[in-house]
């Protein structure tokens, strides 16, 4: 699969995904009074975003013809 995540995109989505991570974390330990389903939600986010982020490519991307390394 080609490159489809610009250096701009990858940053946003390393600063998102660390953040959703540790909310994610904070919810499972109790810190922070959300629904107990919002921690494997977020944490799913955290891994999406980061997963994304290192590898520089996005199939939602790809599906729907978005390329952010030119912009």
């Amino acid at each position: 699969m080609e490159q489809n995540v610009g250096s701009l995109d990858k940053n946003v989505r390393i600063v998102v995904g660390a953040i959703a991570g540790i909310v994610s974390l904070a919810v499972l330990g109790g810190q922070l009074d959300l629904p107990a389903v919002a921690s494997p939600v977020l944490g799913i986010v955290a891994i999406m975003m980061l997963g994304t982020a290192a590898t520089g490519t996005c199939g939602l991307y790809s599906v729907l013809g978005i390329d952010t390394c030119s912009a």
